[in-house]
């Protein structure tokens, strides 16, 4: 019988986090690292990279990181391969990088009288905004989880884990349509990743968020007005934080759920069930 330490345990895994110098991707980062695994965060901000890498190394974790951008498959491909040669193994890839859509055809998040948003309508959606969010939400997902495919296959182990959202099944009008679209992909790509490589003991799960607080779309979600007003229709009667998804990174992450594969949990505070109050 194992203890519950080792259904847990992370110590000396070899993890890629995309999107992992902020927010939830930074989330995973801290909560595998200060479980004694070995992270390398890829993000696009630089000097993110190097203040989390720096914080966190100077708080005793094994964590490196590297700039990239998940639209770019090659260079993508070459940070987990360089990961991958690093650590002598590849445990743990989540993907994680994502985007905000911009506004969608609503203009606020809460409010009896939400007014039309003609900025966010269909007609006006632009194929160059639809398609900068797939390229990241979408296909940054299926390049990441492609590129740890190629690592875990051979050793017959691995966790992927996927960060979807509520709105890959809760339409929101504030959000733009794409990352509805994109997410809801990411998900059902997930599950046939999932069923693909479960021959491999590879799992494939995925975590669904809901309004949590992060810097995606220019930090509107650090508003304590909009965390107010959002709180009110959370059954939990609060706006999530990066920390609230902690737990669960680390359980899809550990020998804990290694009987579990092609599922998507969604953390919202029960916000997707409805109104309570």
């Amino acid at each position: 019988m194992k203890k519950i330490s080792e259904l847990f345990n992370v110590t000396g895994y070899g993890v890629v986090v995309t999107g992992g110098a902020s927010g939830i991707g930074l989330a995973f980062t801290e909560a595998l690292a200060a479980n004694g695994a070995r992270v390398t965060m890829l993000d696009v901000h630089p000097q993110r990279i190097e203040s989390e890498t720096k914080r966190l190394r100077e708080a005793g974790l094994d964590v490196r990181g590297k700039t990239v951008d998940v639209t770019d498959h090659k260079a993508l491909d070459a940070a987990i391969d360089e990961a991958a040669r690093e650590y002598g193994r590849l445990d743990v890839v989540c993907a994680n990088a994502g985007i905000d859509s911009g506004p969608g055809f609503v203009g606020s998040w809460v409010g009896s009288q939400r007014q039309r948003n003609p900025e966010g309508a269909l007609e006006s959606y632009s194929d160059e905004r639809w398609h900068r969010v797939i390229d990241i939400n979408l296909n940054g997902v299926f390049a990441t989880v492609r590129a740890a495919a190629r690592h875990m296959k051979p050793r017959k182990s691995g966790r992927i884990i996927v960060t979807t959202s509520l709105a890959a099944t809760h339409v929101e009008a504030a959000i733009g349509s794409a990352y509805m679209a994109a997410k809801a992909g990411a998900a059902h790509f997930m599950r046939c990743a999932a069923l693909e490589l479960a021959g491999y003991n590879i799992t494939v799960n995925a975590i669904a968020p809901g309004f949590i607080v992060t810097n995606i779309g220019g930090g509107h979600a650090h508003n304590p007005e909009m965390q107010k007003a959002v709180g009110k229709v959370i059954p939990m009667h609060r706006v999530g934080v990066p920390e609230d998804l902690e737990g669960l990174a680390l359980f899809f992450a550990s020998p804990g759920s290694g009987y579990i594969t092609g599922q998507e949990v969604i953390i919202d505070g029960g916000w997707g069930l409805g109104t309570a109050d």
